[in-house]
């Protein structure tokens, strides 16, 4: 089979195209000019330099592929020019899906977010049919995916054979950015981790995600969503665990939501717009935070055959990969 992949370079693509590759597709992997082409190291496949932003740069790789995998996003909680994400992963993921129906590749398998869901504070669990809108999501990341998750539901509603994966958290190795959740753990393994938000997400295992794309282009039903999650986890909880893993003691003062937006706010504003730098607390994130992201994976595990696995070994993997390449001691 010969797939075209986007977001090869990045955290989950990357998982995801050894994970085809080890399957024995022919890969073709859509890469920019500034891409840092190090995560494709044992990778075997093309790549084919392009833009998403522009489809006429990739548009003729398509050409005899019998599917797409489409990872790549802009995935920030925190962006100097919000347009930016929403050309990348609105219009670059409308574009895309267009140029594959000219092309006549015959399935799609689009990586969208857990974030397009709707959740609660009291951490009762939200699946695919929990009724949700875009007035539910929070910041630009959760819109831009929600939006571009709209333009991937009505292609399969027009008859393309579009699969919509939703994973919760992936954590493991190669995070190289790394990610707002891959940053959770460098900053606790550099002690920069003082206390928590009474908030909680579902880790999973970015292995068992990537097996669940190879799943989706022959298991999954066009226009179906499937969360793919792991363990439902506090935060104090995901802490205590790398605190069990390290060594290093888990924070043990939780601080108000309030408080922690009033410093999310000044870090916006003296580390984000005065200095120009990312800072380390949006408050995006304590707007998301409120909610505790718990999700179930049943319809994914009943129609894919996808494991919910214990998600201890990932963590510890994810740990030593961030020691072991410099971003902690």
């Amino acid at each position: 089979m010969k797939i075209f992949v986007t977001g090869a370079t990045g955290f989950v693509g990357y998982h995801v195209a050894r994970a085809l590759a080890a399957e024995g597709a022919e890969l073709r992997l859509l890469v920019r000019k500034s891409s840092n082409l190090a995560n494709l190291e044992g990778i075997e496949g093309d790549t084919v330099v392009g833009d998403l932003m522009r489809a006429e740069t990739y548009a003729p790789a398509l050409q005899e592929c019998d599917a797409v995998v489409h990872v790549a996003a802009d995935y920030r909680l925190w962006i100097p020019d919000p347009d930016a994400m929403y050309r990348a992963n609105v219009d670059g993921t409308r574009d895309l899906l267009r140029a594959a129906r000219n092309a006549g590749v015959r399935r799609v398998v689009y990586t969208s977010s857990v974030a397009t869901m709707h959740f609660f504070t009291t951490g009762m669990l939200s699946d695919e049919d929990t009724p949700v809108s875009l007035e539910d999501m929070v910041g630009h990341y959760k819109r831009t995916k929600f939006m571009a998750e709209q333009h991937a539901i009505a292609a399969a509603q027009d008859g393309q054979q579009v699969i919509i994966l939703n994973p919760t958290t992936p954590i493991g190795p190669h995070d190289v950015k790394p990610t707002p959740t891959g940053r959770i753990f460098v900053d606790f393994l550099n002690r920069k981790f003082p206390a928590y938000v009474d908030t909680g997400l579902n880790l999973v295992d970015v292995a068992e995600v990537a097996r669940a794309h190879v799943l989706a282009l022959t298991q999954g039903t066009p226009g179906r969503r499937y969360i793919l999650g792991g363990e439902n986890l506090t935060l104090k909880q995901i802490l205590d665990k790398m605190a069990a893993i390290t060594g290093i003691p888990s924070p043990t003062v939780k601080i108000p939501f309030a408080v922690a937006a009033t410093y999310a706010f000044f870090e916006e504003l003296i580390t984000g717009r005065i200095r120009g730098k990312e800072p380390r607390a949006t408050l995006e994130e304590v707007r998301m935070g409120r909610k505790k992201m718990f999700a179930s994976s049943a319809r994914a595990e009943q129609e894919l055959g996808f494991r919910v696995l214990p998600v201890y070994p990932a963590m510890r993997a994810a740990i030593d990969w961030f020691r072991s390449h410099g971003y902690a001691p």
